[in-house]
């Protein structure tokens, strides 16, 4: 049985690693294509490296543009890749540009899709990870769920064939590189900080990215909330800045680094004291590694968390933000998205054709 999994963005990567593993156990030969949606050696090279992925069979190189430009190259380049390879399966992880282009490029020809981290919803239409979610899961042939509230979101749209709950494959890779993590990683020493005496946060969504007032706004909510706040800025942050008239004055209480390894990422938060982010993959790890998170969006995919109590919505405002960094941490950490066998599943769920 042959595989072709396509990926994209850092994410995706550190998904993969898990699942590329579970599938070369299974005997499914895997053929790994890289789009190029990101391609900063930031977020690229340095992940490959450091996970010790498989080099990617094709590397599309499509690299940035709009929404539309990126998806349409991604869809010709990836549909070229699938007619000379001939996959039993293609495998889409997500909610990104490189998701929707797979699942599009899949179903046209067509060949049998699979969704890792299917049924998610923010129900928020206006973000374009929405739409690339849903459009790929009513495309998709198996779709495996991260939780049971994802199942429980597809039946609500009539999508309940193919559908299993396997818990998050993220949650394999954290299991496996948060011993090591904090073992090797000298990230708090280089950057100076001490257990539990920062914050960290990311931004990076279009929503935010895309309002250069509205971040530079933030940007200046964070650099007074009095902890100090490492943020490792994104490269489309930080372009997003540059060309609109760079970051606004800081005192000092956030410190923009550059971005950081997968390593390096999970030790910052593993030491941090609070979490403040719009990424989702970040809320659940800081759920795993029990760090309480502030969400600065005003929905979230990841709805188990808020409901347990280690999750605060709080989009932009700055008493919203400073009143969730008031909430003490919950007493209770219940085990959700699954055990850290999720990949194991996925595999033995493709190589069964069931």
């Amino acid at each position: 049985m042959r595989a072709v999994t396509i990926v994209g963005a850092r994410p995706q990567f550190i998904k993969s690693w898990a699942v590329s593993a579970a599938l070369k156990a299974a005997g499914i030969e895997e053929v790994l294509v890289h789009t190029g949606q990101h391609y900063d050696e930031s977020l690229s090279r340095r992940f490959f490296v450091e996970l010790r992925l498989q080099a990617p069979h094709h590397h599309l190189g499509v690299g940035s543009g709009s929404h539309g430009q990126q998806t349409g190259r991604m869809l010709a380049a990836i549909e070229r890749v699938l007619i000379g390879e001939k996959p039993d399966w293609v495998i889409v992880y997500g909610d990104t540009n490189s998701t929707l282009a797979g699942a599009l490029a899949a179903a046209k020809m067509p060949l049998p899709l699979a969704h890792i981290e299917a049924g998610l919803r923010s129900f928020n239409r206006r973000m374009p990870e929405e739409i690339n979610r849903v459009v790929t899961d009513h495309l998709s042939q198996r779709l495996f769920c991260p939780s049971e509230v994802a199942v429980r979101n597809l039946a609500r749209e009539g999508i309940v064939t193919g559908v299993t709950a396997v818990g998050d494959v993220m949650y394999d890779a954290l299991r496996h590189f948060a011993g090591q993590a904090r073992a090797t990683s000298a990230v708090l020493a280089v950057l100076g900080l001490t257990e539990r005496g920062y914050h960290v946060a990311t931004l990076h969504r279009a929503a935010l990215t895309d309002h250069p007032d509205q971040l530079r706004a933030l940007l200046g909510v964070l650099d007074r909330i009095g902890l100090p706040v490492v943020l490792p800025l994104h490269p489309r942050t930080r372009a997003r800045l540059e060309a609109t008239g760079g970051a606004p004055a800081l005192t000092g209480g956030l410190r923009l680094v550059e971005p950081l390894g997968y390593l390096d990422m999970v030790r910052l938060v593993d030491g941090c004291q609070r979490v403040l982010t719009d990424s989702g993959g970040l809320q659940k790890e800081a759920f795993w590694l029990q760090r309480p998170c502030v969400t600065l969006r005003e929905e979230t995919e990841w709805t188990e968390t808020v409901e347990a109590g280690w999750n605060t919505i709080a989009g932009t405002d700055e008493v919203r933000i400073r009143s969730a960094l008031d909430l003490a941490p919950p007493a209770l950490h219940p085990d959700l998205y699954g055990d850290g066998r999720a990949a194991e599943r996925i595999a033995g769920g493709l190589a069964s054709g069931g």
